[in-house]
């Protein structure tokens, strides 16, 4: 039974996740979200408590597999550049994804301004952003490949802000087809800077 309700909560906030993307945080009902997901507004409300409670839930569940992605995707490899690399790949990781993530993950970025709750899960998927960067950047010290000037926790939290900032930035061109120029303009920065 456990794995069952597991599977229709994941169904809800899957729903969800297409429902903010599509429509915008903001005028997202639960019986939107009942909608997309094909179940009853009684069946979301069983699994959640409401509106807030499934937001809440969405934003957790959505940073915590990009970060299980990214992390996934780094650790298969060995050297630091090799894994610089793949987190990049792993974050740009095509297009239409990338465009369906930040529209959503940039709404409740918005409201996490006046939501405590939504700050720290934020927070977490950060720390663990950066982690995987200090990782990559301790490493490529030790290797010899990345400058030993720099410090790691303050390298990890600007890989992070280039990677972001190229999405963002790309995001707002609105052109599918700069999306490669972007990852490998966020690489070539990330690269320099550590070197």
């Amino acid at each position: 039974m456990k794995k069952k309700a597991e599977e229709r909560r994941e169904q809800i906030l899957r729903a969800a996740f297409q429902a903010v993307s599509d429509k915008g945080y903001e005028t997202v009902t639960l019986q939107d979200i009942a909608d997309y997901a094909a179940v009853s507004k009684g069946v979301t409300n069983y699994y959640f408590e409401n509106k807030e409670d499934v937001f809440l839930s969405l934003l957790e569940w959505v940073t915590d597999r990009i970060y299980q992605h990214e992390h996934k995707a780094v650790s298969e490899k060995t050297t630091a550049i090799e894994k610089l690399e793949a987190y990049i790949h792993s974050v740009f990781i095509d297009p239409e994804k990338n465009k369906k993530f930040y529209k959503v993950y940039l709404d409740f970025i918005a409201q996490a301004s006046r939501n405590p709750q939504y700050r720290q899960i934020n927070l977490k998927f950060y720390e663990n952003c950066w982690k995987i960067g200090r990782d990559i950047v301790a490493l490529g010290q030790e290797e010899g490949t990345f400058s030993a000037d720099i410090q790691a926790d303050t390298a990890s939290k600007m890989i992070r802000s280039i990677i972001d900032g190229c999405l963002i930035q790309w995001l707002m061109r609105d052109e599918d087809h700069l999306h490669e120029f972007y990852k490998n303009t966020c690489y070539d920065v990330i690269l320099k800077y550590l070197k």
